[in-house]
């Protein structure tokens, strides 16, 4: 006997309806599908009576299952409905089918991007596609390269030295290659929706881990945002414009001027997000010619043109104020005097920074150190005292390459905060440059990981992709490679071009307030300045574009409850509500007011998106799911666990404080929408691992019988059901729960009599 089922397109509409909502009881006088039962005689009129149906159904508005696929999808195209089929591999099933599976799959799928609340029409073009170059691997080096690379790059060389900074680099960009790996493999696997690395995490680890990791997201591409706004701060109050300064410490300038600056941007993206799609073409080229004026300076400068010299106290750069107040002391310049035997009046040396007068720095350095006794090493005249040295030297603080000391530079040079020299015998001297935090290699890998972050560029456009099985993998490992290039040859050429003192000068105050890697560019440091800026500015805009969005991506699914008012969209669709709670919570590191500090929190954020994503990669290849089959040729589950290992090692060593907090925030919003019930069903991974082992326990039960002391009750009950389809004596449940004492297994089992056609529902 064969059984044949017939949906009627009334049913389906209420299938939709109902596919959202949670599961009730049907009743007897609901309208249920038709069950047909047919016999084996019954089969030479098989034919006949289809067509019969067919005809009638051609003339009704019910429309018949049986229809060919090209019928179906004109009516679709007809009534506005674009859903592509995307089920090749059952394509000519499909000629004989209605398309359920279609129909099924969208209702688990989402669309991040914002939804348009007018009424058009069917749309007659479809917008242009992008490819590998445009849609992947230029957005996606354009959210690498950034604030990092001109702000901190050649602090971190200096502290860490060229080959642990060397190491940084390798460590941080490996692990984003095995992140683009693992999302390579999601992205051949099939079709690619939109949702980026929201959508790979969810559908693939479930609601609950799904909902954690991705408001995590969330949270490190928003502080990404108010990281961005503080080093487009800290560029224009320190090195553009310095005189913008309203208070002499940085904090309050980065606080006043990081809100300001976050209002301006913010107000651009609820304006329109096509203004920020043009900013972006501009502030990649700024970013690639700023790159490019860096390694032409490279050979240049120390080559024909000659950068500044700065004055150094043993081995430590001193502050340029300071070089200019030594000159203006009439005392210490009288014994500056009798030390070279010059005779230029004070008043006559000009307030320009062309060269340090050792003689004179020395003294003044020595006259100001309270640790030291002046007198100890000067005679009455000024003079050193015979055995003494002078310990302070003129330097250039880009002598080039082959003319700076790579060795000495190679090695790690970390201090504490307030400290000037390594040795902790040696008080800090004021006129020096002192370390403004403490510098370790965990603290300098916290700071530079947000460098290499935004691997997901090419995922999060997956919608706009004219391949995106192909263009997601070529795009966004060819970007990785690309800048990793980018970041090491710098590491190299910084610690051969550049001074040592020069390298940990942070904030360029040995040579007047400039940035230390504008002094390495050709033709001006101002090519610098503007390219990180615009690099800055447009980066924090891609932030507070794609942050809301996620958002409302998150709201939309109803996780988390609470969230649900920012799944609605303006008129436009724009996440107007999501847009006001991220720019709160960018404020919130505006008001930090350290790039320093900014950093590791993004960091923390990133590494445990990145560490699922390659766990969902792992968990789907070890249990051998039947739709896992990437077609990436260089893939393998082996690199997803090294991810993960990597992932989670890197918390740890980077702040384990904030690893800890990280983890207790995704745990809290686990167990939540674990409280509230996930209602969403997506075939994720942990189902499938929980299912896979209870089959291998089952199994392993029937290798033989139970020891005694493994025994479990077993209760099989035979209960009638009343018209609500409910226990008619429930007490006898509970009499078997007490008999078992809330162990072993309860069967209940329960006949519901009617035809089959009724109960079907049920």
């Amino acid at each position: 006997m064969s059984v044949r089922f017939e949906i009627s397109s009334a049913d389906m509409e209420v299938f939709e309806a109902n596919a959202t909502t949670p599961p009730k009881t049907t009743s007897h006088s609901e309208v249920v599908p038709e069950i047909r039962v047919e016999s084996a005689q019954q089969k030479q009129d098989g034919q006949r009576a289809v067509s019969e149906e067919t005809t009638v159904s051609s003339e009704s508005s019910e429309g018949n299952p049986y229809r060919s696929l090209r019928d179906i999808e004109k009516a679709a195209a007809a009534d506005g409905d674009h859903r592509e089929t995307n089920l090749a591999l059952f394509e000519d099933e499909m000629h004989r089918r209605p398309k359920i599976s279609t129909l099924l799959s969208s209702l688990a799928r989402y669309d991040p991007a914002p939804a348009s609340n007018t009424d058009e029409g069917p749309k007659k073009n479809k917008a242009t596609k992008m490819g590998t170059l445009m849609g992947v691997y230029l957005p996606t080096i354009q959210n690498i390269l950034g604030v990092i690379l001109f702000l901190r790059m050649t602090w971190i060389v200096g502290m860490a030295g060229v080959l642990q900074a060397f190491f940084i680099v390798v460590i941080c960009c490996t692990c984003t290659l095995l992140t683009a790996i693992s999302m390579s493999a999601i992205a051949t696997n099939g079709v690619v929706p939109a949702g980026g690395a929201y959508f790979m995490i969810s559908r693939s680890l479930g609601p609950e881990f799904g909902g954690a990791v991705g408001l995590l997201f969330y949270l490190g591409t928003t502080f990404a945002g108010a990281m961005y706004i503080l080093g487009a701060v800290e560029l224009l109050v320190t090195y553009v414009a310095p005189g913008m300064r309203f208070t002499d410490g940085l904090f309050n300038n980065m606080r006043v001027y990081g809100t300001v600056i976050l209002i301006l941007l913010a107000l651009i993206v609820f304006i329109g997000v096509k203004y920020v799609n043009y900013f972006a073409t501009v502030c990649l080229a700024a970013v690639l010619i700023s790159i490019f004026a860096i390694y032409i300076g490279i050979f240049v400068v120390g080559h024909g043109q000659q950068s500044e010299k700065y004055c150094v106290y043993d081995g430590v750069a001193v502050k340029y104020d300071d070089v200019i107040a030594a000159r203006n002391d009439s005392a210490i310049a009288a014994a500056a005097l009798h030390q070279n035997g010059s005779h230029y009046p004070n008043e006559t040396v000009p307030p320009t920074y062309s060269f340090c007068n050792e003689a004179e720095l020395g003294l003044y350095i020595l006259h100001n150190n309270p640790e030291d006794h002046y007198h100890d090493y000067v005679d009455s005249s000024g003079k050193f005292l015979p055995g003494y040295e002078n310990k302070t030297k003129s330097r250039r603080s880009v002598p080039g390459l082959g003319n700076t000391d790579f060795s000495a530079n190679s090695k790690s040079r970390y201090l504490r905060k307030g400290q000037a020299f390594q040795d902790d015998d040696k008080a800090p001297i004021e006129p020096l440059v002192i370390a403004d935090i403490t510098s370790s290699f965990a603290i300098l890998l916290a700071i530079f990981f947000p460098s290499v972050t935004g691997i997901m560029a090419g995922s999060n456009r997956s919608g706009d992709l004219e391949d995106a099985q192909k263009s997601i993998p070529r795009g966004t490992i060819g970007a990785i490679i690309t800048t990793t290039t980018i970041y090491l040859t710098c590491v190299l050429f910084f610690g051969a071009t550049v001074d040592g003192p020069m390298l940990r000068d942070k904030f360029g105050e040995s040579i007047g307030g400039k940035l230390v890697v504008g002094e390495l560019a050709w033709p001006s440091r101002w090519v610098i300045y503007i390219g990180a800026f615009l690099s800055t500015i447009g980066a924090g805009l891609q932030s507070l574009t794609g942050a809301p969005r996620l958002l409302q991506a998150i709201a939309r699914d109803n996780l988390i409850p609470i969230l649900g008012v920012f799944a609605k969209g303006n008129a436009r669709g724009e996440p107007t509500t999501a847009l006001f709670l991220t720019v709160f919570i960018a404020e919130v590191g505006v008001l930090i007011a350290s790039l320093d500090l900014v950093a590791p929190i993004i960091t923390m954020f990133f590494l445990m998106c990145y560490g699922f994503v390659n766990l969902a990669c792992t968990v789907q290849s070890l249990l051998k799911t039947p739709n896992w089959r990437p077609r990436f040729r260089y893939y393998h589950w082996v690199l997803s666990l090294i991810g993960v290992c990597l992932c989670v090692v890197l918390m740890f060593v980077s702040s384990w404080y904030y690893a800890l907090a990280a983890i207790i925030i995704a745990i809290i919003v686990y167990k939540y929408i674990e409280y509230r019930g996930a209602e969403k069903e997506w075939g994720d991974g942990l189902r499938g691992l929980a299912l896979q082992a209870a089959r291998y326990s089952l199994l392993r039960l029937e290798e033989g019988p139970p020891h005694t002391k493994n025994w479990r009750p077993q209760m099989l009950i035979l209960a009638k059901l009343d018209e609500e389809y409910k226990p008619v004596n429930p007490r006898m449940l509970s009499f078997s729960h007490q008999l078992k004492a809330g162990k072993g297994l309860t069967i209940g089992a329960f006949v519901l009599e009617s035809e089959a056609v009724n109960c079907f529902g049920e």
